[in-house]
């Protein structure tokens, strides 16, 4: 019997982790697969919630702990400077595990950085979410990681299309959906009383069984300079919003430091403002909290994909989703305070959407793994004239 294929999966985030797990759980189940785990950056940090303890309670052992944040601040210079520290570590360890493809999730600055070392090790790449449109610095790196990979899994049609029209070979092109929308077929959305167990809140208490809104917004990192006034528009046109605020600190983005500071200083200034933050949120709680919000405000991708398919109002800000499909639940506003409050009011009043299928049927995680188990693996890779 063949040795089983070895997949490498680097995890760095926790949408990270959302988006892998129901895979990591298929690939587990095969015995033609094995399983390499990586994990570095914001998932290993306490101030984003060291994730390690949550993927070993899952029942996956972490191979190698890859450090690459160079420093506390989030600044541009710290950040390409831990993308460097990034392709060291990462083709370190793939140096010692020797994998046979590395899995890479979506467009984020440190995948880049993971489809580089894997490049140098000659080690060939699957890519997820790859062919979508998107603001900010994450297009060019989506499209500079689809150059460099082997297998692509777009999460629609749409996506495939463009993946194709790139260049990639149509037999190397999966259309799988988003994995994180697995997940969501396996909890009781329902189950309100959960959220008070979230840990790590900071803030108001607040009664989640009662209406809410949740802010999610990352900084942009090609304006990083401007996060500030971002944030603090945003924070102002919800404090009047007449419902409390669950709000989700963003990622290890250069300009992201701020934002803590920017909501602490809103919640001061109105009296009124219940408001309670988290660093961090394992995807069961999110999935619930997301689930039962009057409306999810700011500029993740989650309010394109998990809130599309859960039918959660969303109002997205401002151009880092800019291109991406989206579902009839997304209402689109720039960064401004007076438009972000007129859209809260609006998705308020309209309440909850059909649910959209955009970006899924909560099928995904099996669909990778059969493609990764049977998929012709080499190196090098001849694009389509």
């Amino acid at each position: 019997m063949p040795r089983p294929r070895r997949v490498a999966i680097v995890l760095t985030t926790r949408g990270n982790y959302a988006k892998m797990k129901s895979t990591m759980r298929a690939i587990k189940a095969r015995d033609d697969l094995k399983m390499v785990t990586f994990v570095g950056g914001g998932i290993i940090q306490e101030r984003f919630g060291d994730y390690r303890p949550i993927i070993a309670r899952d029942g996956f052992a972490v191979d190698a702990v890859i450090d690459f944040l160079t420093e506390e601040g989030t600044t541009l210079e710290a950040q390409t400077r831990s993308a460097g520290t990034a392709v060291i570590e990462v083709g370190r360890a793939l140096s010692t595990y020797r994998p046979d493809i590395v899995l890479i999730v979506a467009d984020r600055w440190e995948a880049l950085a993971i489809a580089l070392a894997a490049t140098c090790m000659n080690i060939p790449i699957a890519h997820l979410e790859g062919g979508e449109i998107s603001g900010s610095i994450d297009d060019r790196i989506r499209h500079a990681i689809t150059k460099l990979s082997h297998l692509h899994f777009p999460a629609n049609r749409t996506a495939a299309e463009r993946v194709i029209r790139m260049g990639e070979d149509s037999a190397s092109v999966v259309i799988v959906g988003t994995p994180s929308l697995d997940l969501l077929t396996e909890i009781d959305l329902a189950e309100r009383q959960k959220l008070s167990l979230a840990p790590g809140g900071e803030g108001d208490p607040i009664d989640l069984n009662k209406p809410y809104i949740v802010v999610s917004q990352h900084s942009v990192v090609t304006h990083s300079e401007t996060t500030e006034d971002d944030i603090a528009q945003t924070a102002a046109a919800v404090a009047n919003a007449g419902r409390p605020i669950v709000w989700l600190l963003p990622n290890m983005d250069a300009g992201g430091g701020a934002v803590r500071g920017v909501i602490e200083r809103v919640r001061h200034r109105n009296s009124n403002m219940l408001l309670r933050w988290y660093p961090s949120m394992t995807f069961e709680y999110y999935s619930i909290l997301l689930a039962n919000a009057d409306c999810l405000v700011g500029n993740s991708s989650s309010g394109i994909r998990e809130a599309a398919f859960l039918g959660t109002p969303v109002v997205n800000i401002g151009d880092r989703q800019l291109g991406r499909e989206r579902g009839h639940n997304v209402i689109d506003v720039p960064c401004e305070r007076e438009a972000i409050a007129e859209a809260v009011r609006r998705q308020i009043r309209h309440g909850r959407y059909t649910s959209d299928p955009l970006y899924g049927d909560g099928r995904s995680g099996e669909r990778i793994a059969e493609a990764l188990s049977s998929c012709v693996l080499k190196a090098d890779k001849t694009a389509n004239a």
